[in-house]
């Protein structure tokens, strides 16, 4: 599928908060709330996040966020896709557009934080080159979280 477009949004609209609201219920059906490392929708709309939407027409399908982390590395957040538009490669151009803008802010790494029970985003990271690495930040070890990150090549 190429006719849906993807462009930097605010989380803030209302069909994108549907989308996160969406997620949201999925990782709770997934995982106990303690592992659930949900930012607040204001973490999204700082100056340092790049927030973008995958839409097909006025429905917006995906989302994904990139955090700039003082310029030490990028994170990855709210990379989600709906349901019924998986494996059409729409993860796959999110997860190309946040490293694109990840390098163009010249990160070295880009991190993330995902979980065991998410077979098709595992794949998916795996697939772009994503390693295993030890928890970051504020993150813990635990047995329901992968930790991935990437070398990125700057231009």
């Amino acid at each position: 599928m190429d006719n849906f477009v993807i462009r930097v949004s605010d989380p803030a609209e209302p069909k994108i908060g549907q989308l996160l609201e969406r997620l949201n219920q999925y990782l709770m059906e997934l995982y106990p709330p303690e592992v659930n490392y949900i930012p607040s929708l204001e973490s999204l709309r700082q100056p340092n996040v790049t927030f973008l939407a995958a839409c097909l027409q006025e429905e917006v399908i995906g989302c994904g966020a990139l955090i700039d982390q003082q310029g030490k590395y990028g994170e990855i957040k709210r990379l989600f896709v709906k349901p019924e538009f998986r494996r059409l490669k729409i993860g796959d151009r999110l997860l190309a557009s946040l490293e694109k803008s990840a390098i163009s802010l010249n990160l070295p790494w880009i991190r993330l934080e995902t979980g065991i029970l998410q077979p098709e985003a595992l794949r998916l990271y795996e697939k772009r080159g994503y390693q295993p690495c030890p928890p970051f930040d504020c993150y813990k070890e635990d047995p329901l979280s992968v930790f991935l990150q990437k070398q990125l090549l700057r231009s």
